[in-house]
This record gives structure tokens, sequence and C-alpha cells, in this order.
């Protein structure tokens, strides 16, 4: 019998993940990953992820299937992986996706390892994705078949390896029919509402999490246009993000936009609306899961944001460890820091970071 262990954060997807490992006969164990505390991220109180609450659904649902449970402690590695690299990101004018770090470096990295050490064959979540072995013998992630749930986007950093040893029970159903499973077997959370917000940002104050967490003041500076000229004063640049209109605390005779953030002058220039549409971009630290190089140019669809619809365009990889992707129509707000990821159909073809 093949043996699995199960991701499960308290929330209705994960437990029906789990239900239906050990219904197709599966020796499973439960766990929840322990990433933070409410005093990691500055909160003396509130609802966040990974709280009590969260881990005693798990744990009931657990029991309510008949399978072993246990809560790993990652606080430390996430810490590191994924908080910090926010800060820093923001710190140096990016927009970064803690949800990608999170998956790349804890769910299918540090849980991998852990799996291992239990003997484990697979690891299993609650994702909405699909996971195929082609006949030229690589694994493709797929988009899944709710197209309004599908979280392919988020996953676009996985490996060959990964992808051979995770399986993802619910990448050909809806939510609907999710949580009809869920309120089948009386799980506690067949209600539960999705997380919407950066888990350890639950307000959705990027910058006063940022400024409560390091304890800096990040300086004023010049807004400026597209010529240099000074238009007001911003109040430090990790409160702003490339097509920003709101909260720029000017009175201004046209609608204006961040289009740059420059960390080493301090800087924010902002711009009319069609300033902001470019048709290039180049992303580093990429990860390619359909084929392993990307030979010769390639048309994809792609897209620039996880709700983003995916545009047409055509990729030329230029050497190891970068992409150049060029649109055929221009695109609104493409943003360093943020991850591109292309599409073949509903093949992922992979992604990178965008520089």
């Amino acid at each position: 019998m093949s043996k699995a262990l199960i991701a499960m954060s308290g929330g209705v997807d994960s437990s029906v993940a789990a239900y239906l490992m050990t219904k197709n006969g599966y020796d499973c164990i439960g766990v929840t990953m322990k990433l933070y505390g409410n005093e990691d991220i500055g909160l003396s109180k509130g609802h966040t992820c990974c709280s009590l609450d969260d881990v005693e659904d798990a744990r009931s649902v657990a029991r309510k299937i008949g399978i072993p449970y246990y809560v790993f402690n990652f606080r430390d590695r996430f810490r590191e992986d994924v908080i910090d690299k926010f800060v820093s990101a923001y710190e140096n004018g990016c927009t970064p996706n803690p949800c990608i770090d999170c998956n790349r470096f804890l769910k299918f990295k540090k849980l991998f390892e852990r799996a291992e050490e239990l003997g484990c064959d697979y690891i299993v979540t609650g994702h909405y994705a699909r996971i195929e072995h082609g006949e030229d013998g690589r694994f493709r992630l797929m988009k899944a078949v709710d197209q309004n749930k599908d979280q392919s986007y988020v996953l676009y950093s996985m490996t060959q390896g990964q992808l051979a040893r995770t399986m993802f029970p619910l990448g050909g159903m809806t939510k609907d029919e999710t949580r009809a499973i869920a309120e089948e077997n009386g799980f506690i959370n067949s209600h539960k509402h999705d997380s919407q917000d950066i888990c350890f940002v639950p307000d959705g104050k990027y910058a006063d999490f940022i400024t409560r967490y390091t304890g800096k003041e990040y300086p004023c500076g010049n807004y400026v246009d597209v010529d240099g000229n000074i238009l007001g004063t911003h109040k430090g640049i990790i409160r702003y993000t490339i097509g920003q209109r709101k909260k720029l605390g000017l009175i201004l005779e046209e609608p204006l936009y961040v289009s740059k953030v420059d960390p080493e002058s301090n800087t924010v220039t902002l711009d009319k609306e069609e300033g902001l549409f470019s048709t290039a971009l180049t992303a580093t630290d990429i990860n390619l899961i359909s084929v392993e190089k990307i030979e010769e140019p390639m048309r994809v669809k792609a897209k620039v944001r996880y709700r983003q619809k995916e545009q047409d365009a055509t990729v030329v990889q230029t050497d190891d460890d970068r992409i150049s992707v060029v649109f055929d129509e221009p695109q609104r707000a493409i943003t360093k820091g943020q991850a591109v990821v292309m599409y073949d159909g509903d093949t992922v073809v992979g992604g990178g970071t965008i520089s």
C-alpha cells in the first residue's frame, strides 16, 4: 500500500483531498505546517492561518477519517524563505508573490524532506491543478478542470522530481463538488470561507506589516513625472506598486499612476495610464516543466499576474536562467518581482520572476 503525506491547512480543500486519498486506499498521514505565530508577524490577536482553530479543524477531520495527524514547526524556514523575501522585495521596489515562494520552499521542499523521513511515497495537497505523465517521460503540470479555481500559476516552480511524487486529488473537481463531499461527511469546515489575502498579512495592509515586522521607518521621497519634475512627496517606497492610482495623496489635474519605484533615488515615478503598457519582459530564476529547454522561439499564452487572462506571446530562452517574453498586444503594469507563467493550452510550459 502506497503511503501519502497530506498537507492539511484546516480548510475544506485539503480536508477533502485527505478523504479522497483514504477512500482510494492510500495509507495516509495528515500534517499541518506551523508557519508562523501572531508574535512572528507583530499581531497580539486576530485570526490568521496556522491558528489554533485551523489546527483543530484539521485534527477533527483527520480523526473523523481515521488517519494519524501531526503539526510540523517550520516557522524559522517560513520566516527566512517567505517573509524576509517578501520584505526585501518591497524594500527594493519590487512586488513579490509569497504564495509562490511558500509552495517552492515549504510545501514542495521542506515538507518533501519530512515525507521522505516518514517513508511516504507521495505528497498530497488541496491545490486545484492536475499532473499528467507524458509519453515522452516528462511530468506535466496542468490547469484544473475548474478554471475559476485553477492554481497552476502559483505552482510553476515545481520540478520533475516533485511532480512525480505529488498528487492533487481536487484537480478534476469543482469547488461545489468539494464542498458537497465535505458536507456529506460532516466535516467541521465544510462551509469555511476560502483564504483571500496573503496569510501573514490578514488585513491586506502590506506596508503596515513591513514597518511593524522590521521596526524601520521608510523615508519619504519625491513623486516625479517621466521628465523628472517633482510632483509631491511620497510616504516611503514600500507603499507603492506599479499601476497604483489610489492612496497617492496628491491633487492632480489628471489621473496618474505609479509607473516606476526606484529605491536608489527613493523616487516614485507617475505617468498617464498609457505609459503603463509594454510588450516585452525579461524573467530570471526560471523553471521549465513541459520542456527541458526552449530551443527556438516558442508561441505560448502567458500571464503576468494570478488573475490575469492569458495573452498571446512568444518566448525565447536567452540563457540557462533567463527568458524573454514578447506579447502580441501591450500589457498593463508588468511588475518586477511578480511571476510570468506560460501555457500551451492547459499545460504549464514554465515561468520565472519578472526582472
